[in-house]
């Protein structure tokens, strides 16, 4: 986040940067701690959100960029605080199908 940034406001920046998609927030999907590493701290903002236009490209921090369904995810998933959300995403998902 730059200073004085919302958080949503950083999600759309950042989806933008990253992956040349405009997004729209629709919800706070989680909050997650990054305890991977005991030097620091880390909080991981997640958002629901829907494309609004643009095309997938890789920003500058990313070689590259690309959808994967999720139940076929690139492995490994690097950050706990990741795989905790991943996993929140998939039960949300079962419920939807209900």
């Amino acid at each position: 986040m730059e200073y004085g940034e919302h958080p949503e406001s950083t999600a759309v920046r950042e989806a933008l940067e990253e992956t040349g998609l405009h997004v729209k927030i629709e919800g706070l999907f989680g909050v997650y701690a990054g305890r991977d590493d005991p030097r620091t701290r880390a909080i991981l903002v997640l958002y629901l959100a829907k494309i609004r236009g643009g095309a997938l490209e890789a920003g500058d921090d990313a070689s590259e960029v690309e959808f994967f369904p999720l139940d076929r995810l690139p492995r490994p998933i690097a950050f706990r605080a990741h795989r905790e959300a991943l996993r929140d995403l998939r039960r949300l998902m079962r419920r939807k199908a209900r």
